[in-house]
């Protein structure tokens, strides 16, 4: 026998939990399994068909007949843990036909709308909120979309020159706004936004960076979607804005960028499987590209990362141990279009005259 190689054990004193994050599956040790296991661990071969514990761990799939195969996995093994423990959703009734899936999945949002929905903000802002003019569309009507995604870059060069704050009103309403040109109600979830959303819960939102727009003072914003209006939640830190990315710091003068956070108590909230989790990121994936055409259509230059320094984030964000977490960063401003920053040509010139 074999054990199997999709488990992890978690203590949970006095026991031990062991889950096998395949089949979605979790046993509660106590310390004669615990110790037992532990025993067939070092050595599979101790494994004896007359004892009834190790017939057990066999029979809850514990132990295996055979070593199992998986796909080549270059990452570490949180990231199988991730991808394998994600897929194949348990589901009890797979619908047979359209009707089936329409009345289970009416039946899952009656029920998930008995209880209580998650408040607007995880945080509460006392401060006055500062109302967004609407945008007017001047500066996008003539600009195609095919222009666009042709002219989407990533950029690392940006100077000092401000954005102004229509643009960041634009930005804003297009890419976390609700829209007042859509309305589609579904199951009691009538906000609309540009991007898709898991179950229509628009889990995202969003914080400004702002270090240079004209007519808003430097500081961190929250951003309020129902009410297209930004609320100050702290003064610029004082480190640079690299420190904050991982030590990114040719990203320095950004004069705008937006910290993109996923409502994990939304996707709980109708989703109760981790496969949900995937959702969080995919949903913030459409989000930054909402952020990065509007950008470029609006003629400025972009950047985005997922380096981000959780733990000073969350801090800055005041999302420490919340149920909301920061997962990627997008931002703009004018500069020269270099995909390199200056510093780093410098030195690419440099090795290209080396011998």
């Amino acid at each position: 026998m074999h054990i199997n190689p999709c488990l992890f054990i978690l203590a949970r004193p006095p026991h031990q939990i062991v889950w096998n994050y395949e089949q979605h599956t979790q046993y509660e040790l106590d310390i004669y399994y615990t110790t037992r296991l532990a025993q067939l661990v070092n050595d599979p071969s101790r494994f004896d068909r007359s004892n009834p514990i190790d017939m057990e761990l066999a029979d809850k799939g514990i132990l295996v007949e055979g070593p199992e195969k998986h796909i080549e996995w270059k990452w570490d093994e949180l990231s199988k843990i991730f991808h394998i423990g994600t897929k194949n959703i348990p589901c009890e009734n797979v619908p047979r036909n359209v009707n089936e899936w329409a009345t289970l999945y009416l039946h899952h949002c009656a029920e998930v709308l008995s209880s209580p929905p998650p408040p607007a903000r995880t945080k509460q802002y006392p401060v006055e909120r500062i109302a967004l003019e609407r945008p007017s569309w001047g500066e996008l009507g003539e600009v195609s979309l095919l222009r666009t995604l042709l002219n989407r870059r990533t950029s690392r060069s940006f100077d000092n020159r401000p954005i102004s704050l229509d643009q960041v009103s634009t930005l804003l309403y297009l890419t976390l706004g609700y829209l007042n040109e859509r309305s589609c109600p579904d199951a009691g979830f009538d906000a609309r936004r540009s991007s898709p959303s898991g179950g229509g819960l628009n889990a995202c939102e969003g914080y400004l960076y702002v270090r240079n727009v004209k007519g808003l003072d430097t500081g961190i914003y929250a951003y309020h979607p129902d009410e297209h209006a930004v609320s100050l939640v702290r003064r610029l830190p004082d480190e640079p804005l690299g420190q904050l990315l991982c030590g990114q710091h040719f990203i320095n003068s950004l004069p705008f960028g937006l910290f993109i956070t996923s409502r994990f108590d939304k996707l709980w909230w109708k989703y109760g499987h981790s496969r949900a989790y995937r959702m969080a990121f995919v949903e913030t994936g459409h989000v930054s590209q909402s952020f990065l055409m509007v950008a470029t259509a609006l003629g400025l230059d972009t950047w985005l990362t997922g380096a981000l320094a959780d733990h000073q984030v969350e801090r800055l964000l005041d999302l420490e141990q919340a149920p909301e977490q920061p997962l990627f960063f997008v931002g703009c401003g004018h500069g020269d279009s270099q995909v390199h920053c200056p510093e780093l040509m410098a030195l690419l010139d440099k090795q290209d005259v080396m011998p």
